[in-house]
């Protein structure tokens, strides 16, 4: 029996049909997984189920264990056991791990907190998802991974029977990922019915029980694990198309040695006796796609950041050389004069302003390409946001649309046409596709072809081993602040990457 059945759900912005007749069933104890594209309406699907948007603001039915569910907001579908977890944590940095799980559900008789009951539950949801933290630890003192499983106890809290997690692995290193997941197998086996938003197709095939993909507002297939899941029929079900290749062609001669880093060091910001980068060199040849792997926690983003202005670090020393000849990069103004620039790995916080426009985001780290003076010339700004919108194939009405509203492929886009108006010899690229779709991911890819075509040295800091391997012409390795390792392309494997890391 489902548990939950969704029927014919469609759902309209101004402009913009986001759903358009999806339907899907949720059997009781299964793992469902939600697959599409980057704006393909699993997250609108997902926030009508939860309440979000509420009962009278979209068409189609909702039946939830055996009874029409309409849901005037997140609370009424709490009161029935359906948890999301949003793909931005909810969780207050400044708060311990016991408040943030009971915010709002404390444990209080006559308005006064009970903090020896609330801690002694606390300890025992933590153990439930593998956490053996104080309950009184500042979330802002674990990792991210760590935190996600905090929203998880809290989930757990609430008497949770329908758990929807939206990208929850988005941000997490490969072992953090399993942790993750292999709970969601344990909670399955207690009788927890999940739905799982992901863009990690192996991870799908890991956990789900069946799959909806969804493709521009429409359900496509519903597939069930039992008769196997290809990856393949998955993705061409996502996007429309076979993708025999997950990475686009590439034949390149690199040329000259473009870009250097000698010996660079670099110490904590706040702790002066902490080296975070210790001796690295490195070097990148025009037309050349360099990659940097490594664990979370390597050093692989405070190498890129240090290197780009400064941005990161205190007392950092060594040199940088562009064409044979050394470089200014003591602040990003002069990384980005001297022809660097860096897209980092938070698109969100570091690299937009959401608020703000297409036009307003493309020219922001290169006003003075579009002013005379000290005069904004904004029918130029209008220009360069449109070029850039044709040549990165930036899906959207109008460059005058506020970044918020895209989608993260397209806002990444717009991260990347920020950069390239900079017109730079060096792009520092720091996990590129990060929670963007198998076809978005493409499009990223080929750009990156077109850089290095270009002449273009290009620097690529991912955690997922198989873009590196799929992109880079050579590979260094870091683990703990250094650079241990440098493989060609033709050397590169996961297995030798892990064994550079683990044998250091």
């Amino acid at each position: 029996m489902a548990l939950l059945s969704m029927q014919n759900i469609s759902k309209a912005f101004p402009g913009v049909k986001a759903l358009d007749q999806v339907s899907l069933d949720v059997q009781a104890g299964e793992i469902h997984a939600i697959v599409g594209e980057n704006g393909a309406g699993k997250s609108t699907l997902m926030k009508v189920l939860s309440g979000v948007y509420p009962y009278g603001q979209y068409d189609g039915e909702i039946v939830y264990s055996g009874q029409p569910a309409r849901f005037g907001g997140i609370s009424d579908s709490e009161k029935q056991g359906i948890i999301i977890i949003h793909q931005e944590l909810a969780l207050v940095p400044e708060l311990s791990i016991a408040e943030n799980i009971f915010l709002g559900n404390e444990c209080a008789s006559r308005g006064v907190i009970d903090w020896r009951r609330t801690n002694r539950r606390t300890e025992e949801l933590l153990k439930k998802v593998g956490l053996s933290e104080a309950p009184t630890t500042r979330v802002d003192n674990i990792g991210v991974g760590k935190q996600q499983l905090v929203e998880i106890a809290k989930a757990l809290s609430k008497d949770v029977k329908l758990l929807i997690l939206d990208e929850p692995t988005a941000a997490l290193q490969e072992n953090d990922s399993r942790k993750l997941l292999d709970l969601m197998l344990e909670l399955k086996a207690q009788g927890v019915t999940s739905i799982i938003i992901s863009h990690k197709l192996n991870e799908v095939r890991y956990v789900a029980d069946s799959v909806t993909v969804i493709r521009d507002g429409q359900t496509v297939s519903n597939l069930d694990a039992a008769a196997g899941l290809s990856e393949d029929e998955i993705v061409r079900d996502m996007v429309g198309r076979d993708m025999t290749h997950r990475f686009p062609d590439h034949d390149r001669t690199p040329g000259q040695r473009l870009f250097e880093v000698k010996n660079w060091n670099v110490w904590h910001p706040e702790h002066a006796e902490r080296q975070i980068i210790k001796n690295a060199s490195f070097n990148v040849r025009a037309g050349e796609v360099v990659g940097i792997a490594g664990l979370m926690g390597s050093g692989r983003t405070e190498l890129a950041m240090s290197i780009f202005g400064r941005s990161y670090g205190r007392n950092i020393s060594g040199s940088v050389e562009l064409h044979g000849n050394e470089i200014d990069v003591s602040s990003v103004d002069r990384a980005i004069a001297a022809g660097v620039s860096y897209v980092t790995e938070d698109r969100k916080a570091l690299g937009l302003v959401l608020d703000e426009t297409i036009r307003f985001n493309t020219t922001l780290a290169n006003l003075k390409g579009v002013s005379t003076g000290s005069i904004l010339k904004r029918n130029e700004e209008t220009g360069v946001a449109e070029k850039y919108r044709e040549v990165l194939a930036i899906r959207t009405p109008s460059v005058f649309q506020k970044t918020v509203n895209l989608s993260g492929g397209n806002q990444q886009k717009v991260v990347l046409a920020k950069w390239l108006f900079t017109s730079p010899e060096v792009l520092i690229l720091d996990e590129p596709t990060r929670g963007i779709d198998v076809g978005a991911k493409y499009e990223i890819y080929t750009i990156i072809n077109d850089l290095a075509a270009d002449g273009k040295g290009v620097i690529m800091i991912s955690s997922e081993m198989p873009e590196l391997l799929g992109m880079c012409d050579r590979i260094y390795v870091m683990n703990e602040g250094a650079l241990v390792g440098e493989l060609n392309a033709g050397q590169a494997s996961q297995e030798r990457i892990m064994s550079l890391i683990v044998n250091e």
